[in-house]
């Protein structure tokens, strides 16, 4: 998250170039909203189209790309995969030079407000019969692509509704329950969580978490206002300070580890047990448990989170300005989106679904998983899912972020002040607020 700072002067040069931009649409662009749907196999057009396609992280669209290109012989699709932060810094660099970007370009949850400030250099997936399919995902996640309230800039990919995962092992360690359905019971509130984690400290010698980032996020992740208001206003006093405190004090009192977020450390007492929970963890999570804890299988269990689920990443599918082949783009998004390959998603990658007609499919629900000692994984985060609330997140939601993630590293590494590296952060945050 930290790129985005960096990548604040192409961001100036971005909105200038925007500003400028001819408000008239791009070949290929229709007048009425059927086009995109005229062809349900994807088919816009009889002639031969070529499609870039820039995606990160493990999505396993590559698999139903063949899919939908041996169906569409008329149109050749190439994938352009990268690390998150770069393939949105370079879409930022593209549609600002008026150059190089590609027909289709994957946006990130916490990014998309970002992007809606040059809506004018994406198409207006609404031209092309969107609004015809958004019945088909969460209302919360449909909203969180819109914006003006009749532009949407993307379709939706996939979710990551929050649970808590934990080591059956810690929590038999400190006598406490390790059926799914007793640790949901016995933790039901953060008040609980604060009580477990005392417990787990005096039986084990353990943290409860290992990270305060993780604490900290999955109460946040539950305020239906976080980092700004919908005026774009800072009014993080008033919504996560509270979280941060919490937080810190269990930091004070031993309960919660140093470690950061993705970090090897953070791998490593992954592996080795060294703490009894996961909080505010997604369904994208359970690979990174197994990835980093390989030998750990069966010792591991799903939890719901106390006091309802939040979400934590998730993406959507953009169609730049750039593109010449508007139709045949919004053609292929809306299938690969649609509950059918959303399901495949979940089955290939483990891509949570934001299309509910999958969480009713008898399949879907059945699946379990033996790594996390038999876990019903999909009826969970189908549960999770459709308790969250629309969140507003601002373009600037990465500042605040990244900058309160310091905070609480620096209290739980170096025994900083809490109250002072909030203020530092706050200060922080109002500078380069300033320079936006």
């Amino acid at each position: 998250m930290k790129k985005w700072i960096m990548a604040s002067m192409f961001f100036i040069l971005f909105l200038s170039l925007a500003a400028c931009s001819n408000d008239s649409e791009s070949t290929g662009n229709t007048d009425n909203g059927e086009s995109g749907n005229s062809e349900s196999d994807g088919e816009a057009s009889g002639d031969a189209v070529e499609l870039d396609f820039w995606i990160f992280g493990s999505t396993g669209y590559d698999q139903l790309v063949e899919e939908y290109m041996a169906d569409n012989p008329n149109v050749k699709i190439n994938i352009n995969e990268g690390e998150m932060n770069d393939m949105h810094n370079n879409l930022f660099t593209s549609i600002s030079a008026g150059s190089g970007a590609p027909d289709i370009a994957q946006i990130e949850i916490s990014s998309i407000e970002k992007f809606f400030q040059a809506k004018d250099q994406f198409y207006n997936l609404n031209d092309y019969g969107a609004e015809d399919i958004a019945g088909n995902y969460l209302d919360w996640k449909w909203a969180q692509a819109q914006t003006d309230g009749s532009f949407q800039i993307g379709l939706p990919t996939d979710v990551g509704p929050t649970t808590m995962f934990y080591r059956i092992d810690v929590m038999e360690e400190a006598g406490l329950p390790t059926d799914r359905e007793e640790v949901a019971a016995q933790i039901d509130s953060w008040e609980a969580y604060y009580e477990t984690a005392k417990t787990v400290k005096e039986k084990t010698g353990k943290p409860i978490s290992d990270t305060p980032k993780l604490v900290f996020n999955a109460i946040r992740d539950q305020e239906e206002q976080q980092y700004f208001n919908e005026n774009d206003e800072l009014i993080i006093e008033d919504t996560v300070k509270e979280a941060y405190d919490f937080t810190t004090k269990m930091i004070a009192e031993g309960l919660i580890g140093q470690n950061d977020l993705w970090t090897p450390e953070w791998g490593s007492a992954m592996a080795e047990g060294t703490y009894a929970t996961l909080p505010g963890a997604p369904g994208w999570m359970v690979a990174n448990v197994k990835g980093n804890a390989p030998d750990t299988n069966g010792l591991w269990d799903i939890a719901k989170i106390p006091e309802g689920a939040g979400n934590w990443g998730g993406s959507f599918l953009t169609i730049p300005k750039e593109s010449e082949h508007p139709e045949e783009a919004f053609a292929f998004i809306s299938w690969l989106t649609a509950p059918e390959q959303q399901l495949k998603s979940f089955e290939i990658a483990g891509l949570f679904p934001s299309t509910p007609d999958v969480y009713e499919n008898e399949d879907f629900l059945a699946t379990t998983d033996e790594f996390f000692n038999g876990a019903p994984t999909a009826k969970i985060f189908a549960e999770a899912a459709q308790s969250v609330k629309t969140v507003y997140m601002g373009p600037n939601y990465s500042i605040v972020d990244t900058e309160l993630g310091t905070a609480l590293l620096n209290v739980a590494v170096e025994g900083a002040d809490p109250q002072a590296e909030w203020d530092a952060a706050l200060e922080r945050i109002n500078s380069q607020l300033e320079r936006q």
